[in-house]
């Protein structure tokens, strides 16, 4: 039987809304703060299914390098990519060039 991640995703969608306009964060980084390190691909998953949720910005979640893996959960041609660059985010090939500057990592930001 397939287990119920509702309440991870919940999770994750409230981590995910907390990210600053023209910032970025990783998969990783989320699963990080959630206390569950290892499950960035869950995180993953989160990001996928968060089309629902039109007040989550799923498009400011990139992979640890910075390279717009979900870009194919948007549905149209870039949407990722526009959006990113629409709030100051620099992104060529798929992959933000600017990533030190605009990374957020919400367990430095969010002291526990």
């Amino acid at each position: 039987m397939a287990k119920d991640h509702t309440n991870f995703f919940n999770n994750v969608y409230d981590v995910a809304r907390l990210i600053p306009y023209g910032r970025v964060t990783s998969y990783g980084a989320i699963a990080h703060y959630l206390g569950t390190k290892g499950s960035a691909r869950i995180v993953g998953w989160a990001m996928n299914a968060s089309g629902i949720h039109e007040d989550v910005p799923a498009h400011r979640v990139v992979n640890r390098a910075g390279i717009l893996t979900g870009k194919h959960h948007f549905g149209t041609i870039n949407p990722m990519q526009e959006r990113l660059e629409a709030e100051g985010v620099i992104v060529v090939n798929d992959k933000i060039q600017n990533l030190k500057e605009v990374y957020w990592d919400p367990t430095e930001e969010l002291a526990l």
